[in-house]
Parts: C-alpha cells; sequence; structure tokens
C-alpha cells in the first residue's frame, strides 16, 4: 500500500527544525479505497488541558507500543490491514531511518487512527522527550483550509507564528523529528465543518517508553465515531458567550 520509495526518495526542511511533507503515498485506487473506509471502530475522546497546551479529539489504536500484530483487525478494510501491515514492515523503519538520518530499525513503534470533530483541536506545544520522530499520514478526500484542522510548523509557541500549514489530504504526510525547537498544533476544525479531519500518527520512541496515549491498566470507554450533529447558531453564540 505505501510507496517507501516516496519517504526514502524524500527530504526534510531544517528551519525551523528537522520537518517535511511527503506526498504521493499511494496509488491513487489505494488512496480512494483508504480515505472511503477509514476506521470508525473502538475510539476513546481524548480531552484535557496541561500546562502546554488544550486538546480534543478522538484516538483509536492501530499498532500498540511495541506490538508486532495490528488492533483490532477484524473491524479494518482490506485496505486498512495492508497499510497496518506496511507500518509494521521493516522496510518502512528503513525508509524512516534514511529519510530523518536516525536509526529507526529497532525502536518501539505506536500507531494510532485520529478523528478531529468540529471543535477539535491540539494547542501549540513540543512533543516529548521519549518521541524521537512522528510520521503523520493524512486521509481526507478533499479539505478545505479554512475549516482549520491542518497542521501549523510554528517557529515558537504562538499559535500565530506560522512557518508552514500542511492540509490532512490523502497520500500527503507530515514528518517532525523532535527537538527542544520543533513546535506545531492542529488548527481548531470550525464548528460549523460537518466532516472530520483524519490522520493516522506514527511515533518513534526511545526505548523502554510507555505508551503515554494508552497508558498499561487504563480502561477507557470506546465507541464509534460519528460527526457530532450541527448545532444551531444560537448555541454557537451562547458557547463563545459562556466560554464553552
Amino acid at each position: 500500500m505505501l510507496d517507501l520509495k516516496r519517504i526514502e526518495e524524500g527530504a526534510l526542511n531544517t528551519e525551523p527544525y528537522s520537518w517535511g511533507v511527503i506526498d504521493g503515498l499511494y496509488s491513487p485506487e489505494g488512496a480512494a479505497a483508504l480515505a472511503a473506509t477509514y476506521p470508525r471502530d473502538h475510539f476513546k475522546t481524548v480531552s484535557g488541558k496541561d500546562a502546554e497546551k488544550e486538546y480534543l479529539y478522538e484516538s483509536r489504536e492501530l499498532l500498540a507500543m511495541g506490538g508486532d500484530a495490528v488492533s483490532n483487525p477484524g473491524e479494518l478494510s482490506d485496505s486498512w490491514r495492508e497499510l497496518a501491515n506496511d507500518l509494521l514492515s521493516p522496510g518502512y523503519r528503513a525508509a524512516m531511518s534514511k529519510l530523518t538520518g536516525l536509526d529507526l530499525t529497532a525502536v518501539p513503534v505506536e500507531a494510532n487512527v485520529y478523528h478531529y470533530g468540529p471543535g477539535s483541536s491540539l494547542g501549540p506545544h513540543l512533543d516529548m522527550p521519549i518521541k524521537h520522530v512522528t510520521h503523520v499520514l493524512y486521509f481526507n478526500d478533499t479539505w478545505d483550509p479554512k475549516d482549520g484542522g491542518c497542521l501549523s510548523i510554528l517557529r515558537s509557541g504562538d499559535p500565530d507564528d506560522v512557518v508552514a500549514v500542511v492540509p490532512p489530504i490523502v497520500g500527503s504526510s507530515a514528518v517532525l523529528v523532535r527537538s527542544e525547537r520543533s513546535w506545531h498544533s492542529v488548527q481548531r476544525v470550525v464548528e460549523s465543518c460537518r466532516r472530520s479531519r483524519r490522520a493516522v500518527t506514527v511515533t518513534f520512541y526511545a526505548p523502554g517508553s510507555v505508551s503515554p496515549m494508552w497508558p498499561p491498566g487504563e480502561k477507557a470507554p470506546l465507541h464509534s465515531y460519528e460527526v457530532p450533529p450541527a448545532r444551531s447558531w444560537a448555541q454557537r453564540l451562547l458557547d463563545r458567550l459562556t466560554g464553552g
């Protein structure tokens, strides 16, 4: 499913840190199949605010941290099982190692599927030091940047200090090499948007890391994802006035 040559032959920017966009990852038929059968099962809602950022989105495990099997494969289409197995392959690790200049051949890997529905966002932040490299693959067949939901490459923790914006179009992806300058965010999806921003994040971790997304022993309730119904103009106005 993945065209690994596109990754191997890619190039990363050096400013404001090491990052890049790799596109053309699938054939037209593969891209269409992945977009049409994007997972909706086994999601949990993730929301909160820490010292660095606010966040709200839906997450589904695709590859468990350090595992060698696809999570909940029976709920996935053939195309998605093929993609997940590509992400588990030595060839993918080798391609990402060549692209980043880091040895990623044996470090723990985790992959999660995300829906960012209306009102969802991920504030400006640096990834945790245990994260070496993040590869974000996108799966929307179309996307209007006016609806938010794009990845912002930032020079600082200021959300307006934008270097580049990456829309979530299927076949495209973003690679981020973690550093003390690797600020980025996901723009808030506007309330009037009737689709979700769809992405899979593959993260290469430091040896011995524990998943921050799926902590051991967590028993979060899981559900199928559906885009929330549109709220009325009056309700949106009330939310703005009350901070809701």
